[in-house]
């Protein structure tokens, strides 16, 4: 198998990765990098679980390959609250889920974390829909998603976007 040298900033951290041509970005988060906050769902980018931002875009890192992320700024669940300044509290979206209990099982909270993020920074004030549209892509078999979408609300009320990536 032929290995690619990549440089990949992952929450705000320069790695630099020897990675075989057929290693997904979710294997090289969660393995080599041991960033086990994404989960390995389906492997097949239908549950949502492995969601995270590429250069602020979400991406199911299950569909995408470690090479493609080469030159490139990663954001996993475990970096979020950084994009807000404070890497040792909760972001302020992650808070509104534990407020308004969003989270059960917590096996795609991860991926809808990131999902939702990704929503607020587009647009600050979405509608239930937005937020329904927005979360399409992340399947949650305990929660029903009603109180996602009141979590997701809640922090938007609050004006709860971050700046931006503050990555150093």
């Amino acid at each position: 198998m032929a290995m690619h040298s990549i440089t990949v900033t992952v929450n705000g951290s320069r790695e630099y990765l020897d990675v075989p041509s057929n290693l997904t970005l979710l294997q090289m988060l969660r393995d080599r990098l041991a960033l086990t906050g994404t989960k390995n769902g389906c492997e097949a980018g239908e549950c949502g679980a492995c969601t995270v931002l590429v250069d602020g875009e979400p991406v199911n890192s299950c569909m995408m390959l470690a090479v493609e992320a080469d030159g490139r700024e990663v954001t996993t669940v475990e970096g979020l609250a950084r994009l807000y300044g404070d890497e040792d509290q909760l972001s302020p979206l992650q808070d509104a889920f534990v407020e308004h209990n969003a989270v059960q099982c917590g096996f795609c909270t991860p991926g809808v974390l990131i999902s939702a993020h990704a929503l607020l920074e587009r647009n600050p004030d979405p509608t239930g829909e937005e937020i329904r549209e927005a979360l399409v892509g992340n399947l949650c078999r305990c929660t029903g998603y009603l109180r996602i979408i009141e979590a997701v609300q809640a922090a938007a009320e609050k004006g709860e976007v971050s700046d931006g990536p503050v990555y150093l």
